[in-house]
């Protein structure tokens, strides 16, 4: 007895169809998130995805603010940023073609980030290693991102 299937419809391979739309990535000018910024931009060319740079400004206090404002300061580093950034896509167009858009969000770092991922849509998120000695023991953003669970998050040293 001979048993008789379907034919099976032959798989297709969908180049390009899968993957993350935005990828987001923290920066703060420190060297580790720029490092991360440079790879999320690698990432969001390979997948054509959108890249989504985000500064998140720190609120302090108005008895923390002695002096120059907090906000003038944290909108100088946001613009320093920018001006950062399309300096180094200017040096790349051509070669390298991503699609990128800075955001600013006020807070403090990681729920800044959490905000700027939900309202953004992240498929992904990418943030630089902590370089301060204190958050291996009371823990980063980025490892607070990562129990949060809700993107895939990767760490760039």
């Amino acid at each position: 007895m001979t048993e008789q299937h379907a034919p099976q419809p032959a798989h297709r391979f969908e180049r390009g169809t899968d993957g993350p739309k935005v990828i987001l990535v923290g920066v703060d000018g420190s060297d580790s998130s720029l490092r991360a910024a440079a790879y999320a931009g690698g990432l969001a060319r390979r997948q054509n995805a959108l890249l989504a740079v985000v500064y998140v400004q720190p609120v302090m206090t108005a008895g923390a603010a002695l002096g120059v404002s907090v906000a003038e300061t944290t909108d100088e580093i946001a613009e320093d940023l920018v001006a950062q950034i399309r300096e180094a896509t200017e040096r790349t167009r051509g070669i390298f073609d991503v699609r990128w858009e800075f955001h600013t969000f006020r807070g403090d770092p990681y729920n800044g980030l959490v905000k700027a991922a939900d309202e953004l849509k992240a498929d992904a998120v990418v943030v630089g290693a902590s370089e301060q000695a204190g958050h291996r023991i009371v823990g980063s953003v980025a490892v607070r991102l990562v129990k949060a669970g809700r993107w895939p998050v990767t760490v760039v040293p």
